[in-house]
């Protein structure tokens, strides 16, 4: 590899965990975890999340962090909706929506199908646009803080959605100290692959421990 390479990746990698550093950090995050655990842990109802494209499957990877560390969610497609699968939506549910213009159509369509049936759903949003209609519409809003995309065009998702990513993996990880998750907890989620193996045999790096603040 030559010199110029090197130097070409570390930049990269560089602007990324500097976007990550820039992220907005407001009170949206505690009354984000206040409302979803009000939502799943006491109503008893779920986290649903949504976006399409890109964002789509960070949504996507968001519910599946979320339901093996014990706060039951699902991804909903947003176009798939509109085929029926509505229907996994019940009334004690909070819609988390990630779409970095916050302009994306079928969300906003999305939004439509769901006040129609649960009005006062509320509806938290991931977005590099505070000025959009989705973040007009949404209860809370999480800015990414619309970081440049480290693509050579500047147009592919690239940096937006690691900061994404990085703003989901932080709203898991205060919902898993918010409900005291225990990796006893977590080994009878996660039963398959290394980390499945190692949670069986007792190969842990951490002591076993309950998670906390």
């Amino acid at each position: 590899m030559t010199v110029r390479l090197k130097d070409e990746i570390r930049r990269i990698l560089d602007a990324e965990a500097q976007a990550i550093m820039n992220i907005p950090v407001t009170d949206s995050y505690a009354e984000s975890i206040d409302l979803i655990f009000e939502h799943v842990h006491i109503r008893k109802g779920k986290l649903i999340t949504s976006g399409l494209g890109k964002a789509g499957e960070i949504a996507h990877s968001i519910a599946t962090l979320f339901s093996s560390t014990g706060t039951p969610a699902v991804f909903l497609h947003p176009s798939e909706a509109q085929h029926g699968d509505l229907g996994v939506i019940q009334e004690n549910d909070i819609l988390l929506v990630v779409s970095n213009s916050g302009e994306t159509r079928e969300v906003t369509e999305l939004l439509d199908l769901v006040e129609s049936l649960f009005s006062s759903m509320p509806v938290i949003l991931i977005t590099g646009n505070e000025k959009s209609r989705l973040w007009a519409r949404a209860r809370l809003g999480l800015s990414t803080g619309h970081p440049d995309e480290v693509c050579a065009l500047g147009l592919a998702p690239t940096t937006s959605t690691t900061v994404m990513a990085a703003i989901g993996d932080a709203l898991v990880v205060l919902m898993m100290k918010r409900i005291g998750f225990t990796k006893e907890e977590y080994a009878k989620r996660h039963h398959g692959g290394y980390i499945g193996n190692k949670l069986r045999n007792g190969e842990t790096d951490t002591d076993s421990r309950t998670v906390r603040g």
